[in-house]
């Protein structure tokens, strides 16, 4: 028997990646959180906390990761935030492969992945969704965080693909520029068009 549709879902900074995963839960369909996995990995007693204080000494401590700390080492160092990526990247696969497989039997599952086309990502899902937004709700949305400065800001779209770009990559955009219901209403729409095929081939009434 086949496995799920797997979505790959994906956005810059602040495009509202998180509100539309909430959002395809909400309808129903398993959401693989990449970044909520590396946290859990990070946190107390986190199988990463040893590998991750070998090779960042004073980085952890009995809460696990110091994240601020840890981020602060990486920031502008790309030889210590590869080093970092290879502890983290194949315990992050290990878990989605294990999602995926505790969701052998559901018609649509989303792995929700920052850095999908950055990092190489595209070759573990089927299709495509990027959320967007225009530029200056983006803008907006980031300058809103705390602690948030431009240069932080520049550095982080320097190591993302430029939403244009993803964009024209993608099987579909979702626009979270627009009013709350109507990105809702999208995303709903998005999950019946892919989910009618499969539940029909299945011979299902529930996703």
């Amino acid at each position: 028997m086949p496995g799920p549709l797997v979505l790959g879902l994906t956005g810059s900074i602040a495009m509202g990646k998180s509100t539309i995963a909430q959002m395809f839960r909400d309808c129903g369909v398993p959401v693989f959180d990449a970044d909520a996995e590396v946290r859990r990995m990070q946190g107390p007693g986190g199988e990463l906390v040893p590998a991750i204080e070998a090779a960042f000494p004073g980085a952890t401590d009995e809460n696990g990761v110091k994240r601020d700390m840890l981020g602060e080492i990486v920031f502008a160092d790309r030889d210590a935030l590869a080093r970092l990526e290879l502890i983290v990247h194949p315990a992050v696969a290990q878990a989605r492969q294990a999602f995926l497989t505790g969701h052998a039997d559901a018609p649509l599952v989303v792995f929700d992945i920052p850095l999908l086309f950055e990092k190489g990502g595209t070759e573990y899902v089927d299709r495509i969704v990027v959320v967007s937004a225009p530029e200056s709700v983006q803008r907006e949305r980031v300058m809103a965080r705390p602690g948030m400065t431009e240069e932080k800001f520049a550095h982080i779209l320097s190591l993302q693909l430029p939403d244009a770009a993803k964009r024209a990559r993608a099987d579909y955009v979702i626009d979270t520029g627009m009013p709350l219901e109507d990105t809702r209403a999208a995303v709903q729409a998005l999950v019946d068009k892919l989910c009618g095929p499969l539940r029909d081939a299945a011979g299902e009434d529930d996703i």
